[in-house]
């Protein structure tokens, strides 16, 4: 079985995120380590870009646990909490999208520059390509880091499968994981699916995986 110890990041999380470890591949050690060069970035407004289940969230708690901050799921972020943010250096808004109240962003967003503080916003695409309405809003997006966690690649897929199976109690060989990897699509949630639909159908059929369950749930 591959040596995974030396990758996994492990951190002392509140109740929904003791049992997680983050695993650092390509696919997404830039953004970690641009995180952890805080406060020596180029600009106060970074985007954190990446599709469901990347990490987004489990990326933002790790940074606002080690650098005092708050966060808000970009919907609904209200008028009061601008006051909230006052006391805070680091603001992070989770999940943006154009289902906002733009004027309130782009009060916030001035807020951040005015006061020197820095901003994370998350997003499953680019914010310079949310279809914003107030043009205001349309330049501030453009003054944004890019950080973009990329598609899954082998040894993430081998870790989620791994970390993932075995907090369910299953065991699978590696000869498994490693015909998993070239066969199922890259994609997060695809990754997360599988995962799940491998798991109900163990405990229906209760029995151990092998490779014609496997090709079931890959519909091969």
């Amino acid at each position: 079985m591959r040596d995974l110890d030396q990758k996994i990041i492990k951190f002392d999380y509140d109740k929904n995120f003791k049992k997680d470890d983050f695993y650092l591949s390509k696919s997404n050690k830039h953004v970690f380590d641009f995180l952890n060069m805080w406060p020596r970035w180029e600009k106060n407004f970074v985007n954190l870009i990446g599709e469901k289940l990347s990490g987004k969230t489990h990326l933002m708690n790790i940074f606002l646990k080690k650098n005092r901050g708050i966060k808000f799921e970009g919907k609904s972020l209200r008028n009061d909490d601008l006051k909230k943010v006052k006391i805070y250096e680091n603001i992070v808004i989770e999940n943006l999208s154009s289902d906002i109240d733009e004027k309130l962003l782009y009060s916030l967003f001035n807020l951040i520059e005015q006061d020197n503080k820095f901003i994370i916003v998350t997003s499953s695409k680019p914010i310079v390509n949310i279809a914003f309405d107030l043009n205001d809003l349309k330049s501030r997006a453009k003054n944004f880091i890019l950080l973009n966690i990329e598609k899954p690649d082998d040894e993430l897929i081998f870790a989620i499968i791994l970390k993932n199976l075995s907090d369910r109690q299953i065991s699978l060989d590696e000869k498994f994981i490693e015909f998993i990897i070239k066969r199922i699509e890259r994609s997060y949630s695809k990754i997360y699916d599988f995962i799940y639909k491998i798991d109900q159908l163990s405990l229906k059929k209760k029995k151990s995986i092998d490779f014609k369950i496997i090709k079931e749930v890959l519909g091969e």
